[in-house]
């Protein structure tokens, strides 16, 4: 399988009076979509704000394609739940930021705006935008300096669903023109499976990851394809299993659909 990209090794990692993370170990593969899952306070944007360097307070090492990662690395791409959009600059200003005043004309921003379906907009601000469309520009602004490894938080939690689903749609083809890695932090199973190589299903107090599952599907994914359903049902059974002891009839349960899953997958 060779080196992983990103090596993520996480001794420990607090805040005061409240251990967030302890022994969390996390390898993505070049060009694999990774989400992680869990209930709210279980670390899961910690973990991001780590490997992007916003936060070197912790005992551990975060590791790209084998070297150790320099706090605020060139290299990872952050999206967060807001596009966070520089209101007195134009969107082409905005995707190409970090370049200053040049960066507005640089050739890259037309072609990433063509590419997230805003061709023609780089001369808008972004009070002239919707919800979808200022993400969309955070998108692009994140691929403007190619970077290995992007990271996202909850990156479509503030739009309407028919527009997330749109923007899950537009994330997929963007991974794989750039051939990009992604990680990505969600509360939606729903997207999870849907948009997901790999998920890793933390569990609290202090955070960690409780289970990882392989998806094992092809990319291009139908959203009423039944084994998204039963992967769903998995992963929630995984959460709710994370609370503590359960009766053995859930557990047993949990069992069967794992069964009908398998049984799915060698019917297909």
């Amino acid at each position: 399988m060779g080196e992983p990209l990103l090596q993520a090794e996480i001794g420990s990692k607090k805040y005061p009076q409240h251990e967030v993370l302890r022994d969390l170990s996390l390898s993505i593969r070049a060009g694999e979509i990774v989400s992680l899952v869990g209930e709210s306070g279980c670390g899961k944007s910690t973990l991001l704000r780590l490997i992007a360097g916003l936060d070197t307070d912790y005992s551990g090492s975060i590791r790209l394609h084998g070297s150790p990662l320099r706090p605020h690395p060139a290299a990872v791409g952050v999206v967060f739940q807001e596009p966070r959009l520089l209101p007195w600059l134009t969107v082409a200003a905005n995707v190409g930021f970090e370049l200053g005043r040049a960066g507005a004309k640089h050739p890259r921003v037309d072609e990433l705006l063509a590419e997230v379906g805003l061709a023609g907009k780089g001369r808008f601000y972004p009070k002239q935008l919707s919800g979808g469309m200022a993400q969309r520009v955070a998108i692009a602004r994140a691929l403007f300096g190619q970077p290995k490894v992007l990271l996202l938080d909850e990156p479509f939690s503030a739009v309407d669903a028919f527009t997330r689903m749109r923007l899950q749609d537009l994330l997929r083809r963007v991974a794989e023109h750039h051939g990009a890695t992604l990680l990505f932090v969600t509360h939606d199973i729903d997207e999870a499976v849907y948009l997901s190589d790999r998920i890793c299903v933390m569990q609290a107090d202090p955070g960690r990851i409780r289970q990882e599952v392989e998806i094992g599907l092809p990319r291009q994914r139908d959203r009423g394809d039944p084994r998204l359903a039963l992967l769903k049902s998995r992963i929630l059974a995984l959460l709710d299993d994370g609370h503590g002891d359960r009766s053995k009839a859930e557990r047993g349960s949990d069992e069967k659909e794992v069964v009908k899953l398998n049984l799915l997958k060698l019917a297909v």
